[in-house]
């Protein structure tokens, strides 16, 4: 009998029975004191008088008014690059253990403090992750399997009085010692920094493993499945995992992955989406069949700005005078851009994404962009949401899979023309019509588009390659696996050195 999986089971029963009824709106406020009070003698806290904040009765308010709107290289340029150099009690209590390098695209290479309050917040945001599993009807067997979590390199970089490295590689240097026995590939192969030799061990080692949950971007779990399945001389992964039963999704959505996913299964498998960036673990899928609940309670403060010309910049940044709302005034199908303050020391800090929510009780929501994935140079207004939406009607009509995309708008002489790369399974179908079909569901789904069609936007032209050209372009201009996505727009000159690179491989 799976004694252990019963215990872990009735536990987390125990631990939700015991719990109280959650409200976002009173956790937030609690979160933010908690956050202002432990900064108030920082640097930052004394230049922005968190003292002073501490003692107004709309807290909130005051908190909004006090602090201006940072992105990563307004705080990089005022505060932590100060971190970097050595100093202590900056933006957080403290030193610097720990920076995770982001290579996001909303600049080129990010510096994100990692403090030990933030690594604590990731181990409970894990926690209430795997507390809500009960949501889901797995069996007590389950919880006596092993977790295979797929992510960067744990050898992480000495500099001078810090430790670099990816947010994944990080956090799993840290894991705590009792989820030692449960999870894989192990630290020897974790440390790996070589991405094809870490998939070919973990293909070597898979079948003395008994995997129940998968954690990684989809992207990179699917190459690593493909890569088991193709060493072992499998049918599907549950030839050498027949329990695995969990997929936890993170780092981008996960929906485009699901059919080629499924191809690699043979049995049915629970999708659990999460939400964890470099600068914080923000939400978790809690119930099946539902979106990701933002971690009200854990050490993250939220904000949002309505996603609007109005409160824009033009290079995507936040005007000053914006509207800000907080968690008990957002509306719910609307997009906002997302601001966070967390035990990291990052205040009212554009984190890059846009998102909605979809549940305004309860706080779910669904990452529908990012700030500089949204491609409006003449208007068209269309978010990698609307984007993706528009590749599932695609995959439809022409019988295909669309992993990975990226889009450009190209002008000549003063005609602007959308350019899509696709990677797609179906290469004999005709780009011509693919790019038809695509302008035209993009029309129905955007008004802003449809306009621009009949404006400056002349064209719309579709490429087809091979899904896996994406990931060798990945491996030559950056790098492979760990946090590494594909982004889905491109600046023009970005883009053409991909087409250059596409054209050379034939």
């Amino acid at each position: 009998m799976a004694i252990i999986g019963k215990i872990i089971k009735q536990a987390i029963h125990l631990s939700e029975a015991i719990g109280t009824e959650a409200d976002p709106v009173k956790e937030q406020q609690q979160v933010l004191r908690k956050l202002l009070n432990k900064a108030k003698h920082t640097a930052f806290g004394k230049q922005y008088d968190f003292q002073k904040i501490l003692t107004h009765k709309s807290l909130i308010q005051a908190f909004q008014q006090a602090v201006p709107i940072f992105d990563y290289d307004k705080l990089y340029t005022e505060w932590w690059h100060y971190l970097l150099a050595g100093h202590q009690n900056v933006t957080w209590p403290g030193g610097q253990s720990y920076f995770a390098i982001s290579s996001g695209t909303t600049s080129n290479s990010k510096y994100i403090p990692v403090t030990e309050d933030m690594l604590e917040a990731i181990r409970r945001a894990g926690i209430q992750q795997i507390t809500s599993l009960k949501n889901f009807d797995l069996p007590p067997t389950f919880f006596e399997k092993q977790i295979l979590m797929l992510g960067s390199s744990t050898n992480l970089i000495q500099k001078d009085d810090h430790l670099e490295g990816e947010i994944s590689g990080i956090s799993a240097a840290n894991i705590p010692f009792w989820f030692r026995k449960f999870y894989k590939p192990g630290s020897e192969i974790a440390s790996l920094d070589n991405w094809e030799q870490k998939i070919r061990q973990i293909a070597e080692r898979a079948p003395e493993w008994d995997i129940g949950s998968i954690t990684g971007i989809p992207s990179w779990t699917e190459l690593m499945l493909k890569e088991i399945i193709s060493f072992n001389k499998l049918n599907t992964i549950h030839d050498v995992w027949p329990n695995l039963a969990v997929y936890t999704s993170g780092g981008v959505a996960f929906e485009p992955y699901r059919k080629s996913f499924e191809k690699l299964v043979a049995k049915p498998l629970v999708y659990i989406d999460t939400y964890l960036a470099s600068e914080g673990y923000l939400a978790t899928q809690k119930r099946p069949d539902a979106d990701m609940a933002l971690i009200t309670d854990n050490g993250v403060f939220f904000e949002f700005v309505p996603f609007t010309e109005a409160n824009m910049e033009k290079d995507g940044t936040i005007k000053p005078q914006a509207q800000v709302l907080s968690t008990a005034e957002v509306e719910e199908n609307v997009n906002y851009v997302l601001l966070i303050s967390t035990v990291a020391g990052a205040w009212r800090y554009m984190i890059g994404d846009t998102v909605m929510v979809t549940n305004k009780e309860i706080m779910e929501i669904k990452i529908s962009g990012r700030t500089k994935h949204y491609l409006n140079v003449v208007g068209e207004q269309l978010s990698v949401y609307q984007m993706n939406e528009a590749m599932r009607l695609v995959e439809r009509e022409f019988n295909t899979t669309i992993e990975e995309f990226t889009v450009a708008a190209l002008v000549n002489d003063g005609d602007y023309k959308n350019r899509w790369i696709l990677g797609t399974t179906n290469l004999s179908a005709d780009a011509a019509k693919v790019a038809d079909y695509l302008d035209n569901q993009l029309r129905a789904l955007n008004k802003n588009y449809d306009v621009a069609r009949n404006k400056a936007l002349k064209s719309v032209e579709v490429k087809l390659v091979p899904i896996n050209h994406f990931y060798e372009w990945s491996a030559q201009t950056k790098k492979l696996g760990g946090q590494v996505k594909i982004p889905r727009v491109m600046k023009d000159n970005e883009f053409l050195a991909l087409e250059k690179f596409l054209n050379a491989l034939g």
